[in-house]
């Protein structure tokens, strides 16, 4: 068994240990340097990580968690299932920015989980004409404006459905979130749309096979949702659902939040009028609006950005400079602390970081940490 597989098999093991969390799980990981030794060295937890308890060492003597990770393992090899562990350069880097980001992903699929334009649509799941029209005209729109973004939801009923099938029949990779495992598709209707993201996008998802789609999973592919994108576009909403919690999920990951307004009088615009009322969300009208507010219309052309890598004497705006200043004085450093030191909202640093790892400036480290070149 090669090192990376035996990394993946331990990573889906340390999900299944009773009492241990993401955020544990991670930790373990970060101190042992990887999953396959905090099993296999428990004993040397207490030296190397000596805030960790000895109810967690003891938890970690768990064979049947071994086991059943094997088992899942053979299931994900048997369908072509890609298995992310979170320090892999495959897994989404967004979403390894957020505290309680999953230790391992599950992915079936031929998107890019790191797409250079990441945005996910959703609202109820009784949608009306108003939101799937939303759904067909922003989408189609921007596709036209910014041609490679990629397009997140969740493949419940209603607005994320379409959002799917309008990003398909724009050309667009879409990637549905899922609250089970990949042995089945829920609701089950959506099985055609799910196989058709197959060959533009795909399926993601945190649980193992055998999962049924239970309530609270919802609310945990929720954050999957807010964390690995951009941005979160919320088309309709009644004043509590699901997109919502998604919103505000956003927010606290320190995401860009869009809501497009209804009618007062209307039951499924209410959450997304009190999103804008309350200064959670920008308002939303169209897909150039989006995109600028988001940035997405500075971006160079492929060949600028090789000419201005190639330029003997690079030029850099004043917030990249801001940003080399903070890497010269603290040393590597993760996306998220960027954000608080530079004061920058992450959508515009994500696009900052991409032009310095572009003109040779910086570049990207295993686990997600920017570090500045000479």
């Amino acid at each position: 068994m090669n090192s990376s597989v035996e990394e993946q098999m331990y990573s889906i093991a340390l999900t299944m240990v009773p009492g241990i969390g993401h955020i544990g799980a991670k930790h373990l990981i970060d101190g042992m340097s990887n999953a396959v030794d905090v099993f296999r060295l428990r004993k040397e937890i207490p030296e190397r990580i000596p805030e960790v308890s000895q109810r967690v060492i003891e938890a970690l003597d768990c064979p049947q968690a071994v086991i059943r990770a094997e088992q899942e393992y053979e299931f994900i090899r048997k369908n072509r299932i890609a298995c992310l562990s979170f320090h892999d350069e495959a897994y989404p880097s967004r979403l390894r920015e957020c505290e309680d980001a999953p230790v391992v992903l599950f992915f079936k699929g031929n998107a890019d989980l790191n797409s250079l334009h990441i945005l996910n649509m959703v609202g109820t799941r009784n949608a009306t004409d108003y939101g799937t029209q939303i759904c067909a005209s922003f989408l189609r729109d921007l596709k036209a404006v910014c041609p490679d973004v990629l397009v997140v939801s969740g493949l419940a009923y209603g607005i994320d459905i379409h959002a799917h099938r309008e990003a398909l029949a724009n050309e667009l990779p879409t990637v549905g979130v899922l609250a089970h495992g990949l042995d089945r598709i829920y609701p089950y209707v959506h099985r055609k749309t799910a196989v058709d993201m197959l060959e533009k996008g795909g399926l993601l998802t945190e649980f193992l096979s055998g999962t049924n789609p239970d309530r609270h999973n919802f609310i945990s592919r929720n954050r999957i949702v807010a964390g690995m994108c951009d941005a979160t576009i919320v088309i309709e909403s009644a004043e509590k659902g699901g997109s919502l919690i998604t919103a505000e999920l956003a927010e606290g990951y320190h995401r860009d939040c869009f809501a497009f307004p209804g009618r007062m009088s209307d039951e499924y615009s209410k959450g997304c009028n009190r999103l804008i009322r309350d200064n959670k969300a920008s308002l939303l009208l169209s897909a150039e609006d989006f995109v600028q507010a988001m940035g997405w219309n500075m971006q160079t052309t492929l060949s600028e950005k090789v000419s201005v890598q190639r330029s003997l004497f690079i030029e850099l705006s004043e917030e990249e400079q801001k940003i080399v200043a903070i890497l010269e004085k603290l040393g590597n450093l993760q996306i998220n602390s960027l954000v608080v030191e530079a004061d920058i909202p992450v959508n515009k640093m994500t696009a900052l970081l991409f032009e310095l790892e572009m003109k040779g400036v910086i570049r990207v480290l295993a686990g997600g940490m920017y570090q500045l070149l000479n």
